[in-house]
């Protein structure tokens, strides 16, 4: 078997050179599960947490790579489930499981994607279940109904990152439970020794695993650790960077991360399935704990929760996570080796918790509470070698001189069109996260441009300044804006315009700042598509681009022609006239192009072909921008 992996491991180098791990193990996985995702043996797929740790994993890889593969093989399993009113096929609410939330993260993703209300409904069931979870006398969730009193670590990464995030998106201020619930279950478990956490803790302190004076679990399990530190990296991601209470999640994730650090293998970078007793009889390194931890270090750092030196950490881990775990098949497939299947207390037959109990459990190629992590763990750290060219860099979009609303569903007006907020084909969501995965700080400036304001940008993005159409009192380009603008890019700022064709955008005011450029747009408009006649819209790429190298064709339609003076230059020229151009003033730069082009529409691949390379320009000009 050694020999087997060594010659497997050889052998990916110049294949991940062309596919990321986390796409090889995606592709891997999608084509086990073609169809469905059984994650019991035997058993017909249902709504089960596995399930939804997997399609959040591929979630990551579609918004890393705009490759609407992922979206679609998420759409179509979560629909598989769910009805036009929002019944979830296998779900049962009175069983109280909070297993059972943890898939709900994805209808919380097709909705915020789609805005179909099935979505919506059936996550509204979800969080009716958290209304109604039994809880502890101190008011913490119980982990199902069939484990009274109990509190698992497991638990907090199943229900809270959901809890987390529909109240974001619907406007609930839930921060006063959800920390409550990482506080109760951080002191029931706490080993003040060594800063671990033990499995669970029996409030009621009666079940026949608990201590009888602290009801905690006899023995620390990786994988629940794991749990619970994916579990406070992911909430931090909704929680308002100016909450009074978010200072003490993120302590406990650095409390527990030292801890977790301490008794990581120095050999292999690895951690044990028991992870306080390194090297004893039939205890073994894990592959999930190890992909879990990976992913928390890794992505504790990128988000500033940790100090840096985590990031070496996770380093050692990914490499040992490699070298011990990674093989590949003769079809080319990865796979992930040694994952535990499952670690309970209670139930039948009973699990008392004990050092053997743990090590008795079976282990399981690709087995998804291992496989997605992986995922998670490897886009992480492929993100990672790139976020040294943004660092410390503020990109800002403008929010004045663009401000379109619309009326929701239930009749509130909503901010859309363009906007870093925006998930649906309107936004910029998609680009946003590229100039984040490149290091960058996203911000927006909802009034007019001053000397004041524009000082920690970067990077200043105006795209489609309203007309009347749009907007019922615009806010026009006024020759202070044009002198503050101007006087930032020549200081070295680096702005990005995006039009649009002329009869959609209000070009007059707009070319009196680019006349500052040497740049004008104006008729005739181009690539008028009719319908679904691509090719209407392709842009071809010149070969060595200066800014999207390696690009074959980009997909623009309706765009505004571009004239140019002064110091300004083409970049793409078709059909004999520019179409996009850059300017370098003073110490800073300006890129020009005739349509808002990269928003999401035009970005997730879901309805233009996939040879059309927008998502990858969208990257390549975020680093022209960053650079």
């Amino acid at each position: 078997m050694k020999k087997l992996l060594v010659l497997c491991l050889l052998g990916f180098s110049a294949f991940a050179q062309e596919k990321p791990f986390s796409v090889q193990m995606a592709e891997s996985l999608m084509h086990t599960h073609p169809d469905s995702i059984t994650v019991k043996p035997g058993k017909p797929a249902g709504w089960d947490y596995e399930q939804g740790l997997y399609l959040k994993a591929l979630e990551k890889v579609y918004q890393r790579t705009g490759d609407a593969k992922y979206f679609n093989y998420i759409q179509k399993n979560i629909n598989s489930f769910i009805d036009e009113k929002g019944n979830i096929r296998t779900y049962k609410m009175d069983e109280y499981n909070s297993d059972n939330i943890t898939t709900g993260r994805m209808l919380l993703f097709l909705y915020q994607e789609m805005s179909d209300e099935k979505y919506k409904l059936a996550a509204e069931k979800l969080r009716s279940q958290i209304y109604h979870q039994p809880r502890t006398t101190e008011g913490g969730f119980w982990h199902k109904q069939r484990y009274p009193n109990q509190m698992w670590l497991d638990g907090l990464y199943m229900l809270e990152p959901f809890y987390a995030e529909y109240g974001t998106i619907f406007k609930q201020d839930n921060w006063d439970d959800i920390v409550k619930q990482f506080q109760l279950c951080y002191q029931g478990t706490l080993d003040p020794k060594t800063g671990l956490l033990y499995h669970a803790y029996d409030a009621a302190k009666v079940q026949p695993w608990a201590d009888k004076q602290t009801g905690k679990s006899p023995n620390f399990w990786g994988r629940s650790i794991g749990w619970y530190m994916m579990a406070l990296v992911d909430v931090l991601d909704y929680m308002p960077t100016n909450h009074p209470k978010r200072g003490i999640l993120v302590k406990q994730l650095n409390d527990l991360s030292n801890a977790v650090a301490k008794i990581q293998d120095a050999k292999s970078g690895l951690w044990y399935q028991v992870p306080n007793f390194p090297g004893r009889k039939g205890n073994y390194l894990e592959a999930s704990c190890a992909n879990m931890f990976v992913y928390a270090f890794a992505k504790g750092v990128r988000k500033g929760y940790l100090p840096s030196n985590f990031y070496q950490k996770a380093q050692k881990g990914y490499a040992g996570i490699l070298k011990e775990f990674i093989t590949k098949d003769a079809n080319g497939f990865i796979h992930l080796e040694k994952t535990v299947t499952v670690g309970g207390l209670g139930g039948t037959p009973y699990r008392d918790g004990s050092y053997e109990y743990y090590l008795s459990e079976p282990l399981r190629q690709d087995d998804l509470k291992g496989a997605g992590p992986f995922i998670l763990a490897s886009l992480e750290m492929e993100v990672a070698k790139e976020l040294p060219l943004g660092k410390g860099k503020k990109v800002v979009m403008d929010y004045y001189f663009n401000r379109e609303y619309r009326k929701t569903k239930e009749g509130k007006s909503e901010r859309f069109h363009y906007t870093w907020e925006d998930r649906k084909d309107s936004g910029m969501h998609l680009w946003g996260i590229q100039f984040e995965q490149l290091g960058a700080e996203l911000d927006s400036l909802p009034v007019a441009p001053t000397a004041e304001n524009l000082k920690g940008a970067d990077v200043y993005i105006i795209v489609d300044p309203d007309t009347p159409k749009e907007t019922p009192n615009p806010n026009y380009i006024q020759a202070k804006d044009v002198q503050n603008i101007v006087q930032w890019v020549k200081n070295g700022g680096h702005l990005i315009i995006m039009a649009n064709d002329t009869t959609n955008c209000e070009i007059t005011h707009l070319n009196t700042l680019m006349k500052e450029f040497g740049i004008e747009f104006g008729g005739p408009n181009r690539n008028m598509v009719q319908g679904k006649n691509w090719h209407q819209g392709a842009v071809p790429i010149p070969a060595n681009h200066e800014i999207f190298s390696d690009m074959q064709k980009i997909y623009i339609k309706e765009i505004s022609t571009l004239y140019l003076s002064k110091t300004a230059k083409s970049s793409v020229d078709h059909e004999g006239v520019s179409v996009i151009a850059t300017a370098n003033v003073g110490k800073g730069k300006v890129f020009a192009v005739g349509d808002p082009w990269l928003y999401n529409e035009y970005t997730n691949n879901r309805r233009i072909p996939l040879d059309y390379e927008n998502f990858q320009a969208a990257k390549k000009l975020a680093e022209w921008a960053l650079k």
